[in-house]
């Protein structure tokens, strides 16, 4: 399952060699583009299908703007609600960071790619205040550059689909 999901991603461009600075500030000479390759159907079904056959959860969401497409794609496999986590507070309407039911509900936290966790942590932050129960984050890629590691710190266990170094032996 692992080798072809690699294998599509790579099909689908998801890897870029150049110089790119990431989310996280680092520099790196690569950078990995879930948000583009999963505009391909059948590669956003492909994640869906992997990430609903492993994980049980109550409700999926995803942080705008990488991980609303993958939650969306997974309640649809699913069968089960998903909620979209704001980068941002609104400073009008109902001023919602969290997106839809989450309270009481054990959730699943969906990224794109991964690389320090600071995102993912906002993610379960916010989740956790909004009264979920959430103790995992599904990525797509983890860059395997301290995401693990600073979620572990908080209670979080991270399960990514794909690790970094299995694109790069491709």
């Amino acid at each position: 399952m692992v080798k072809r999901l690699v294998r599509d991603l790579i099909a689908h461009r998801a890897i870029e060699f150049g110089s790119f600075r990431l989310a996280s500030g680092a520099e790196s000479s690569y950078y990995i583009d879930i948000k583009s390759a999963v505009t391909h159907p059948p590669l956003l079904v492909s994640i869906a299908k992997n990430i609903t056959k492993s994980c049980e959860f109550d409700v999926v969401a995803g942080i705008a703007l990488g991980g609303v497409p993958l939650a969306v794609a997974v309640s649809l496999q699913s069968g089960k609600p998903y909620a979209i986590i704001r980068s941002a507070e609104k400073d009008h309407g109902k001023k919602n960071i969290v997106i839809g039911n989450v309270s009481g509900m054990s959730v699943l936290l969906i990224e794109d790619v991964t690389t320090s966790g600071g995102s993912a942590l906002y993610g379960v932050k916010m989740l956790r205040e909004a009264g979920a129960h959430i103790d995992r984050v599904v990525t797509v890629v983890d860059r395997e550059q301290g995401a693990s590691e600073m979620l572990e710190r908080n209670g979080v266990r991270l399960l990514p689909l794909v690790k970094a170094h299995e694109l790069m032996k491709r």
